[in-house]
This record gives structure tokens, C-alpha cells and sequence, in this order.
């Protein structure tokens, strides 16, 4: 089943996004300066992972206990 159709799989894949665009912003800021086009939308996942980090961070532990109990 893909993460299309899959919820448990989509959230993963897109907090697994955000995570990634955060930490190449972080270590490359080069990379996202574009706004956009097609590297515009990476910039916004790094926007989100920034701004919301808290969130993130806790969208995140929460995925690894579910991945890793259920």
C-alpha cells in the first residue's frame, strides 16, 4: 500500500519531510532560498519544521512509539 492511501504512512512521510527540509536549511541555507517553484515548496516544509518545532518534535516522537508499539 502506498502513502497515498495509507494515513499512518502519509503523516510519516510528510513529518519525515519537514524534519529533512529543517536540517538541510539549518546546515545548507543556500540550498532553500528559493521561495518559489518546485524548491519553494521545501523551503515552506523548513518554515513549518522552524516555526513549529515544537509540534514537529512531538509529531515525531509520537510516530516513532506508534511505528515502534503498534
Amino acid at each position: 500500500m502506498s502513502a497515498l492511501f495509507n494515513f499512518r504512512s502519509f503523516l510519516t512521510v510528510v513529518l519525515l519531510g519537514i524534519c529533512t527540509c529543517t536540517y538541510l536549511k539549518m546546515q545548507f541555507p543556500a540550498i532553500l532560498e528559493q521561495r518559489t517553484g518546485f524548491r519553494g515548496f521545501f523551503w515552506k516544509a523548513a518554515r513549518i519544521g522552524e516555526r513549529l518545532s515544537p509540534w514537529v518534535a512531538v509529531g515525531c516522537f509520537t510516530m516513532g512509539v506508534s511505528i515502534i508499539f503498534f
